[in-house]
């Protein structure tokens, strides 16, 4: 099956990055000072807010005020999860007309200085992850024996088995997608919140026949504030790669039009 991507790195013109949060005021700021003095050419974010308590819709809409043009906010009307957030967030990309769209997560887990390798290396491949479990990955030194047992059960152990996949950081959330790739996922079927959202997009991406690369992050504990991802949601998501394996069994990509078809490429040497 053919790539959807083309050879050509200046093909980006715009991206955006898609940050969802609850409660995240304390990091907001300085998240968006960070991926400003990146200074990638045509760098928009879209902030989406799950009406946080904390105020943090109303410090976006003061950022986004303060640089007009560069920062975007979608308001939700309450904390509906992680994977209705990004879906959210994915089509008002895809509508801003992004060329490349960044996901990731607004606690500094996600490092900012890694998306100008991520948007160099989708000249070759479809979507790029930014992996903990590739050669060079590490976690926080201060996840305990516990976390990262659990951690590398879920990916190594039960979701590739199950799934069948070749991507080693099956949960990641730190990912650059071509447009084209989000459009022939269909995000309309994706159905998976909270944890299994990023399971059941990385399960499509192979079972489509997308191109996926990792490379190697530190993944950073949250510097300020308390994970939402308790443990209920993430045995929910045990669970629930069971149910994407048998919804998308028999998945195939959804035909683009023909104005958002890109070049294809030769296979790489």
């Amino acid at each position: 099956m053919p790539s959807l991507i083309s050879d050509d790195a200046t093909a980006i013109s715009r991206t955006v990055v898609v940050i969802p949060t609850y409660n995240e005021a304390a990091n907001l700021p300085n998240l968006v000072a960070e991926l400003r003095a990146l200074a990638v050419p045509g760098l928009h974010l879209l902030i989406v807010d799950d009406n946080s308590p904390d105020g943090t819709g109303r410090l976006a809409d003061e950022l986004a005020c303060r640089f007009p043009g560069e920062i975007h906010v979608c308001h939700r009307p309450g904390k509906q999860g992680l994977g209705r957030a990004y879906l959210a967030g994915f089509k008002e990309a895809l509508a801003m007309s992004a060329d490349a769209i960044v996901q990731m997560d607004a606690d500094f887990s996600h490092p900012p200085t890694k998306i100008p390798e991520m948007l160099a290396l989708l000249a070759q491949y479809d979507v790029v992850v930014g992996s903990r479990y590739v050669p060079g990955g590490q976690l926080d030194e201060r996840w305990s024996w516990w976390r990262r047992f659990l951690s590398w059960w879920a990916n190594e152990v039960w979701a590739r088995r199950i799934l069948r996949i070749n991507t080693r950081d099956i949960t990641a959330g730190f990912k650059c997608w071509r447009r084209a790739t989000l459009l022939g996922i269909g995000l309309d079927r994706v159905q998976s919140n909270g944890y299994a959202f990023q399971v059941e997009m990385t399960y499509l991406t192979e079972r489509l026949g997308f191109k996926v690369v990792e490379i190697p992050i530190y993944f950073e504990d949250r510097r300020i504030g308390k994970s939402k991802m308790s443990v209920p949601v993430k045995l929910q998501g045990a669970v629930d790669v069971l149910r994407i394996w048998w919804r998308h069994r028999h998945a195939t990509r959804y035909e683009l039009p023909a104005d958002a078809r890109e070049p294809e490429r030769p296979d790489r040497p």
